[in-house]
């Protein structure tokens, strides 16, 4: 045994619970993605099943359903990543520059908050507020003379979708970019204080150029669950009205999966969304290593 590792001893036995949860939780799993190119039953089980090759994911792009589901999923994912991932960024700047520190700590417990209640109750706010007998309808009906569904047009559904995960998230996303902050040398905005260069110049030149590496890894990790849309927030704020954009791949196997029995469907459709999100992060890698920016 070298010895880095016996000086490293206690770092490993730290890490043994980490590895075992992966492997147990993340990896074993796996097997079972097997069932994607069977028609697996539960009386023949995972390795009795008969094999159908490729059938299900025949099937899968041939129904109208499906494709609608992926397109729906990719919209949805997509939006949400380049919309929601620059809010993080610009509320931790703002937060950086705030000189108050009891006006800071307010804010940041505010936008902190949102993070650690469950769908369940952000989409029960939502819901309450944007509904025909809520607050947001009641301004409406003053200043135009009748509310207005919100929840049941596609367009207004889909930016209370992005909004409500944005009110959620970005609180505590900015906890990241805070932190990447801290390593820039303060001379730096010294210096361009000096030279005549106003809070702009400084944030363009100085704040975003220093936590850049910061920001293209955490958009390498968004690219990878860009086919996936969360299941508490579309279950919680989507119905029947607009099911023609909320219908996603994780509503989809929850319906068909687990309610309908169709479990080598779904997970034929659970694996192409964990390959297309493999592929785009290989290539948002690729991409950020032309600038020297990538993650491996």
């Amino acid at each position: 045994m070298s010895r880095r590792v016996r000086q490293n001893i206690p770092l490993w036995i730290m890490f043994l619970p980490i590895a075992a949860f992966y492997l147990i939780f993340k990896y074993t799993p796996m097997l079972g993605l097997v069932i994607a190119f069977k028609n697996y039953n539960f009386y023949e089980g995972i390795w009795g099943s008969p094999w159908v090759g490729l059938q299900n994911f025949q099937h899968l792009f041939t129904q109208a359903q499906s494709v609608q589901i992926i397109r729906n999923t990719l919209v949805l994912s997509v939006l949400t990543v380049f919309v929601s991932f620059p809010f993080p960024i610009i509320l931790a700047i703002l937060l950086n520059e705030a000189r108050k520190m009891w006006f800071k700590r307010m804010v940041q417990t505010l936008v902190y908050l949102p993070h650690f209640f469950s769908w369940v109750i952000v989409g029960g706010i939502v819901v309450t507020l944007f509904s025909q007998s809520g607050v947001i309808n009641a301004g409406v009906t003053k200043l135009f003379g009748e509310s207005y569904a919100f929840l049941f047009h596609e367009w207004s559904w889909v930016s209370i979708f992005l909004g409500s995960g944005i009110w959620k998230e970005a609180g505590f996303s900015a906890i990241i970019y805070l932190a990447a902050l801290t390593t820039i040398d303060p001379s730096l905005y010294e210096a361009a204080s000096m030279d005549g260069a106003n809070k702009w110049k400084q944030t363009w030149h100085i704040t975003i150029p220093g936590i850049s590496p910061t920001i293209i890894l955490m958009l390498i990790l968004a690219m990878g669950h860009v086919m996936e849309v969360g299941f508490d927030q579309v279950y919680v704020l989507q119905n029947s009205i607009v099911s023609n954009v909320s219908d996603v791949i994780s509503t989809f196997i929850y319906q068909t999966g687990l309610q309908g029995g169709q479990f080598s469907l779904t997970t034929a459709l659970g694996l192409f969304e964990s390959l297309v999100g493999l592929v785009l992060v290989v290539m948002t890698n690729a991409i950020a290593k032309r600038f020297n920016r990538q993650l491996w």
